[in-house]
């Protein structure tokens, strides 16, 4: 997907994020939503753990909720990777409702959800 593309990766296990609704001292939401908020389009991914996505990935989605303000990340595309070992439909209809819902929240243009290499190849990101 990225071949030839200037792209940065953030591993949310690299950040101190605390839960929603916590304080805790050093957070680094911000850090994270600030590269957010330079970037045309952002790649979320994920392992999928019981039936969804994973913890790191929900606290951080939990935490976008009373910060970001409603369409703030209008203009921006978003695509979603999940990763599991044969996920039953369901399951990834879980995924893919949690993220679009997301997206549709914070005015991303939710372009897909990916789940496996021939998919990811599909896609072109100008």
């Amino acid at each position: 997907i990225l071949i030839g593309k200037e792209y940065e990766t953030l591993n949310l296990i690299d950040y101190i994020i605390c839960p929603y609704g916590q304080e805790i001292e050093n957070d680094q939401f911000n850090i994270v939503i600030d590269k957010i908020r330079k970037a045309d389009t952002v790649i979320m991914g994920s392992p999928m753990y019981w039936h969804n996505i994973c913890g790191m990935m929900r606290n951080f989605l939990d935490r976008c909720y009373g910060p970001i303000e409603e369409g703030e990340f209008s203009g921006k595309s978003l695509y979603f990777i999940i990763q599991g070992a044969s996920p039953e439909k369901w399951q990834l209809g879980a995924c893919e409702f949690t993220m679009s819902r997301f997206a549709s929240l914070y005015g991303f243009d939710y372009k897909c959800m990916v789940t496996n290499l021939q998919e990811a190849k599909k896609i072109k990101i100008d």
